[in-house]
């Protein structure tokens, strides 16, 4: 499903105009983003949390010379699935 389908079912589902779920997302995905970005935990229960973890530096290998290099830490996004969320994509329906 890719963002224009999102639009359509949310539109769908909650009667509101094709533009204003678009907005309604964006401003969503906007602000998890914003907020992950600065170091922050959103949490949506039963749902899931989007936060930001530091992987630390680490030594890896050029795969066609062989050669060791230097990997840098860098923070990356992370999402934990909520229980309820596991649950349903666990179910066999």
């Amino acid at each position: 499903m890719n963002l224009a389908e999102l639009v359509d079912v949310v539109s769908e589902k909650t009667g509101l105009p094709k533009t204003s779920s678009r907005e309604l997302i964006k401003a969503t995905l906007d602000t998890i983003l914003t907020e992950v970005k600065k170091g922050g935990r959103v949490s949506l229960i039963g749902f899931g949390a989007f936060f930001r973890v530091l992987r630390k530096p680490r030594v890896g290998r050029n795969p066609q010379t062989g050669e060791t290099i230097k990997i840098a830490s860098a923070k990356v996004p992370r999402f934990k699935a909520g229980k309820e969320f596991k649950d349903q994509v666990k179910s066999p329906r």
